[in-house]
């Protein structure tokens, strides 16, 4: 089972809330998810990210791969991938 941090869409129409999940790569983007990581909000000015850094690091340490877009989230916040 190969487990991802990626972006789920949440919100309504035209306003798209986005949350960071940890979810197997085979589910569908706004499918089954394993747990919840972050948020992001992109309708702000500035954006606003939420992460809890904690669970994210060991779901890295367990093998979990992020995607591009939560990978340059990551960045921004200063989370070593």
């Amino acid at each position: 089972m190969a487990v991802r941090l990626r972006l789920t869409r949440v919100g309504g129409k035209k306003n798209p809330i986005w949350r960071v999940v940890v979810a197997d790569q085979r589910s569908p983007r706004d499918g089954r998810f394993i747990e919840v990581v972050g948020q992001y909000n992109a309708q702000t000015n500035p954006s606003t990210i939420t992460l809890d850094e904690d669970r994210i690091k060991l779901w890295l340490d367990k093998g979990a791969q992020p995607t591009s877009q939560v990978r340059k989230l990551l960045h921004t916040q200063g989370i070593p991938v």
